[in-house]
């Protein structure tokens, strides 16, 4: 099904990890660890494996940003197939809340990118619809949607030649919660013209018009929604429901009358123990609720009732994404060593929160089962899996072991901790690891840096002549500190004596951030100085050397973990060297060597065996350190990158859009502050500018607090 598209074939390690990794899912390995270093290609080894395998492919990654990079990657692989992107639709989201100490009530606020959420309508239709599909998701795919039952009841199928007729058709589409709007002809919208409709599906960027002769479908078109050109004729198609969250009107209906039974329990317990004002707050919250759904079909957070809704019995899991794949799908879990942990995480967080509501009259206990998948249920679910970090926790390489005893669909035991007792003779922490597939020589020829040891006592002079070494050579350096007063005194100290020194803390924002890595990259300083500079996916080619002080303090910042994550930032340039301050060997550093002096001499021996001349991994300053956006190319519809810079003319663009809405909402002292602000900021433009970049960011951002 897969057509894979690349300007190179795979070489170093890529090659036996491919056939490894393809031969483990053909003889039914449920787990297998692809532990591949900084710069190995992971993603096009990835990209082989699905094309090899040929099944439907779940990708998670931690974070939004990966995620879309990913995205784009894929979608470059795969340009004939459906490559989805389903993350979070919100671009802003405050859940409601409730604060017992204070009698604070945090009203729910979101804002919703309309871009994202037709990408993840597109992700539910692929999935419906067919099979050489890959979705790169987020953490968010395992949060509660429709379920795919409901979904396939509502499609619309149509065809030339026959049914439904056009008051059918019609009757439909406002089932489907599409709204009929003859000017402003936006996605998830329809308009009729006599004998024509036209509908912009949710999830696609063109347009459909269907036209009728009598009862029957006579015509069917696609077209360009902007200029009305018909850009392809069909004999058939099927239109998705507009929304996520989709269902029939009879369970509507039976579900307003079972949340009614919940409600009448839930006041006659409040009341028995004395809790007047918390029976009188939800009475009042769950019938204005359910007024709007009889009248309107849908209230302000009905996703709390979706139990009711889907007909679910208490305690059950949600519908997710991750349903409308088919039982022999392929999950690849990113940065496994973060991901893994964050989706175990979700539930209890939730939880704790919609717990409080519940208990004070906010919610019904029905609430709590709008929620994300238990760890348990998301492993029940799990399809055959590829966990890939150059870092893998314990867990994921016992999982990988255990490959004989525990099967997708019932839980595995918890992993041991007793990692040292399982590594090989030859040094290699993983070599001969049931499960685990190395990736470890790079194409580029690069090898890993060079790791030095240096006594504590006198760390800072010794740094110090280290990074004006390298600011000769045009080159940047890292250094890591324990802690945040250590990290800022030495940034002053730098300074004072003429190191050209920047300080990277948590309190920098995160366009801040992009850009002081993007100054580093460009010369303008040549020392970084942090607490915790290892950032999975953090590309910064002119590091030649990291330092790491204090290195023989054992804990989190200098776990071997740690260790290995932040060496692998000087893994991009030829001249790569890691330096550890360190007076004791501590067991991390032990670890940690162990993983770097196996996988040099791989590395060396591969480059000296076929002739291979390292060369340092060349990227512009202007393509690097950017988050992807959900927008696609008006052409190609791939997933453009953005640079993180704050843009006057777009956040007025945006601030506009919500004056609008706020108007069209009726909330006209709202949006008389969005005018005022708006005008503030017109007044910037070719006029008054900012000093800073930093003083012109937080600006915008209290005006639109």
């Amino acid at each position: 099904m897969f057509d894979l598209v690349a300007p190179y074939q795979p070489a170093g390690d890529q090659p036996q990890a491919i056939a490894k990794l393809a031969e483990g899912i053909v003889s039914g390995a449920q787990h297998q660890v692809l532990l591949g270093v900084t710069g190995s290609g992971k993603t096009f080894t990835v990209a082989n494996v699905i094309q090899k395998v040929d099944k439907p492919t779940l990708v998670i990654s931690h974070n939004k940003t990966l995620a879309a990079q990913l995205y784009a990657e894929f979608k470059g692989f795969f340009p004939n197939n459906a490559v989805e992107y389903f993350v979070s639709y919100f671009d802003y989201y405050q859940p409601e809340a409730y604060i017992p100490r204070t009698d604070t009530f945090i009203e729910k606020d979101s804002s919703r990118n309309e871009e994202i959420e037709r990408l993840r309508l597109s992700t539910m239709s692929s999935l419906f619809s067919r099979r050489d599909v890959v979705v790169v998701a987020s953490v968010s795919c395992i949060y509660g949607i429709g379920s795919k039952e409901d979904y396939e009841a509502m499609v619309i199928p149509i065809r030339v030649g026959g049914g439904p007729s056009r008051e059918q058709f019609l009757a439909r589409l406002v089932d489907l919660q599409y709204e009929r709007n003859d000017i402003a002809f936006e996605r998830g919208h329809f308009r009729v013209r006599g004998d024509t409709v036209e509908v912009r599906p949710a999830g696609r960027e063109d347009g459909l018009r269907v036209e009728f002769f009598g009862d029957e479908i006579e015509r069917l078109t696609r077209f360009e929604p902007l200029t009305g050109n018909k850009t392809e004729g069909l004999d058939a198609a099927t239109v998705f429901p507009a929304k996520q969250f989709v269902t029939t009107g009879e369970k509507m209906k039976r579900a307003i009358l079972t949340i009614r039974e919940e409600l009448g329990e839930r006041i006659a317990w409040f009341e028995k123990n004395g809790k007047l004002l918390e029976a009188q707050r939800i009475k009042q919250r769950t019938e204005f609720d359910l007024e709007m759904m009889e009248e309107m079909g849908v209230c302000s957070g009905i996703e709390n009732y979706s139990r009711h809704i889907a007909g679910r019995p208490p305690g059950s899991r949600p519908a997710t994404v991750i349903d409308f794949f088919p039982k022999d799908y392929l999950v690849v879990i990113d940065e496994s060593h973060a991901t893994v942990p964050q989706i175990g995480a979700m539930y209890e967080g939730d939880r704790s929160r919609k717990t409080v509501l519940v208990e004070y009259g906010f919610r019904l206990p029905s609430a709590l089962d709008n929620r994300p998948l238990k760890f348990t249920e998301f492993q029940a679910m799990q399809g055959q899996t590829i966990y890939v970090s150059a870092t893998p926790a314990a867990r994921e390489l016992e999982w990988a072991r255990q490959n004989g005893l525990g099967r997708a669909g019932s839980p595995l035991p918890a992993a041991s901790s007793t990692r040292s007792e399982r590594r090989a003779e030859d040094g290699s922490p993983y070599q001969r690891r049931p499960g685990v597939v190395e990736l470890v020589v790079r194409p580029t020829g690069l090898v890993d840096p060079q790791v030095t040891l240096k006594p504590l006592q006198g760390q800072i002079d010794d740094l110090i002549e280290e990074c004006r070494k390298r600011a000769d050579q045009k080159e940047r350096v890292l250094v890591t500190t324990l802690t945040k007063r250590t990290a800022e005194e030495l940034t002053d100290y730098l300074r004072d004596i003429g190191v050209r020194v920047q300080y990277l803390h948590s309190e920098i924002d995160a366009i801040e951030r992009v850009e002081v890595l993007r100054a580093l990259r460009k010369g303008e300083f040549d020392v970084l100085v942090g607490i915790n500079l290892l950032r999975e996916g953090l590309d910064l080619p002119e590091v030649s050397l990291v330092a790491i002080l204090d290195a023989d303090k054992e804990g989190f910042l200098r776990s071997e973990t740690s260790l290995i994550q932040t060496a692998g930032r000087a893994a991009r340039h030829l001249h790569g060297e890691v330096i550890l301050y360190a007076d004791v060997m501590t067991e991390s550093i032990k670890k940690f060597l162990a993983v770097s002096k196996y996988r040099r001499e791989k590395q060396l021996a591969y480059n000296a065996e076929h002739h291979i001349t390292p060369r340092s991994v060349s990227r512009a300053v202007e393509e690097s350190l950017v988050v992807y956006e959900s927008r696609r190319e008006e052409a190609h519809g791939v997933l453009r990158d953005a640079k993180m810079d704050v843009d006057l003319t777009e956040t007025i663009g945006e601030l506009e859009k919500e004056m609008l809405a706020a108007a069209g909402e009726l909330q006209f002292e709202k949006a008389a502050l969005l005018r005022d602000q708006i005008k503030e900021l017109k007044g910037m433009v070719g006029g008054e500018r900012f000093q800073s970049k930093r003083v012109h960011y937080r600006k915008l951002k209290q005006m639109r607090k």
